[in-house]
C-alpha cells in the first residue's frame, strides 16, 4: 500500500540519499538522463554490485524508479522536480562556501 510521506520523512530520505557521495554522484548522473545500471557502474568507476546497493538505497528512499526496457531495467529519477531539487541545493551550498569558512578547514576532511 503507498502512503503519502510527511514532510519530516520526505526530507530525511532525501538527506539519507545525500549522505553518501556515490549517491549524489548517481543522482546527479540520473538528473541528466535515465541510465543502464551498467553504464552507470563504468561512468562512476564502481563496480555493479556497490552500485546495485546504492542504488537500492535509492530506490528505498523513493528517489529513484526502474523502468523495464526489454531484458534489461533502466533507472530515472521518481520525479523530475528531483534534479531540480537537486540544483537548488547546489547552488545554496555555493552561496554558503563563498559566504562562511569553516574553523576547521585546515583540519583534513573537514568540509
Amino acid at each position: 500500500m503507498l502512503t503519502v510521506a510527511s514532510d519530516i520523512e520526505v526530507l530525511a530520505r532525501f538527506g539519507r540519499a545525500l549522505a553518501d557521495p556515490i549517491r549524489c554522484r548517481l543522482l546527479l548522473a540520473l538528473s541528466e538522463a535515465p541510465a543502464y545500471p551498467s553504464d552507470l557502474a563504468d561512468a562512476l568507476g564502481i563496480s555493479r554490485t556497490r552500485l546495485s546497493n546504492h542504488l537500492a538505497c535509492l530506490r528505498d528512499c523513493g528517489l529513484v524508479v526502474t523502468v523495464p526496457d526489454g531484458r534489461r531495467t533502466r533507472y530515472e529519477l521518481a520525479d523530475e522536480r528531483f534534479g531540480h531539487a537537486l540544483d537548488d541545493l547546489r547552488s545554496a551550498v555555493v552561496a554558503v562556501e563563498t559566504d562562511r569558512t569553516c574553523g576547521d578547514a585546515r583540519q583534513e576532511g573537514c568540509c
